[in-house]
């Protein structure tokens, strides 16, 4: 909106400033932030007086899980409060990629709301039936898929080689749709302790606002090989937003947590990374830098195929954070050295950017 107003002013004295997606990037991480934190106290206040006694912990997790009964979930909305204000201000509301990345962002919030809702008005860990869940996230990614077509071609562009793709012609279509359900599902399964899955998200949304700003400039897309979208860089400061609302968030999701994200926040979240990743062109690229939500999302796949078939389990307790508590490692330590992985893997995501 704020560029809109600026574009009709001709960008004229403090104006110019909005021009410029650097400091528009900046001044939606501030926006974020500072609106996550001023409406953090009272909206968790809320949600405890409405849901009581909170999210259901489960029954067959860690013992130490129990502790945490009364926290009440729900929290990813304070996240996407923040995010969506923060983008309706600062981003070009012309661009077909912010429409498609709010579609997701917001639609996939919405079915992640309806299964907390679910699972806090039955007082079960169940919620909606997951073949619900996923048709939803489906229809909303297909919507999503055929916006971001409309601007990119249909190629997957393969890292560490330059001008390398394979030409997916429609099927690009529903790939696209599953990087985006795929991401989403697995924010979510990480999202088991406090904290865990929330930092990881803003050093991946830190990431792909470098992959973002740099993929709609054409020098700096010709230069390091990659490819160009125009419009691209505008999605740099949906990532600073994310990361804003998600740093407000972690003030009071640290531990012990004060408020759970819950599957509004993580469902959203994830959804939101994989339409990045989509509208950018660095669909693999994501599953290297957000390579901590492939292990989660890959341990409880064998977790589930291996007992299925040998009644036998491969991990202690599925996801692989639970594996970890399990062997005896205390929250906090799993927490922080699966941060440590993030950036290790962020790191090596922002490296494909030059090694082609």
């Amino acid at each position: 909106m704020l560029y809109l107003i600026a574009q009709w002013l001709e960008f004229d004295g403090l104006a110019n400033l909005v021009r410029y997606q650097t400091f528009r990037a900046g001044a939606a991480l501030l926006t974020a932030l500072v609106i996550g934190l001023l409406i953090g106290p009272r909206f968790i206040n809320m949600l405890r007086v409405r849901q009581g006694k909170g999210q259901p912990i489960r029954e067959d997790g860690p013992k130490t899980h129990f502790a945490k009964r009364g926290t009440p979930t729900m929290g990813g909305l304070m996240i996407l409060t923040s995010v969506l204000v923060s983008m309706l201000l600062w981003m070009d509301l012309t661009n077909p990629f912010v429409w498609a990345c709010m579609a997701v962002t917001g639609g996939f919030g919405a079915i992640g709301f309806m299964d907390d809702y679910d699972k806090v008005a039955k007082r079960s860990t169940k919620g909606v039936s997951g073949r619900v869940r996923l048709l939803g996230e489906f229809a909303v990614a297909g919507v999503a898929s055929w916006i971001i077509v409309s601007q990119i071609s249909t190629n997957l562009y393969v890292p560490f080689l330059s001008g390398v793709y394979i030409p997916l012609g429609p099927f690009y279509y529903v790939f696209a749709a599953f990087v985006m359900v795929g991401a989403g599902n697995a924010v979510n399964l990480t999202d088991g302790l406090d904290g865990l899955a929330t930092m990881p998200v803003v050093i991946a949304a830190g990431t792909f606002a470098i992959i973002a700003y740099l993929s709609g400039r054409v020098d700096y897309s010709h230069y390091l090989g990659i490819p160009h979208v125009p419009g691209a860089g505008d999605l740099a400061i949906f990532c600073t937003a994310i990361m804003g609302a998600g740093l407000a968030f972690l003030w009071f999701n640290a531990p012990p947590a004060a408020v759970f994200m819950g599957d509004t926040g993580s469902l959203a979240l994830g959804g939101a990374l994989g339409a990045i990743a989509v509208a950018s062109h660095h669909e693999i690229v994501l599953a290297i830098v957000g390579g901590l939500f492939v292990l989660e999302a890959a341990s409880v796949i064998i977790q589930v195929f291996f007992f299925k078939r040998t009644g036998k389990r491969v991990f202690r307790m599925a996801p692989i954070h639970h594996h970890f508590e399990q062997l005896g490692w205390a929250e906090s330590t799993v927490v922080i050295r699966f941060w440590i992985v993030s950036i290790v893997l962020a790191l090596l995501g922002l490296a494909t950017l030059k090694v082609r």
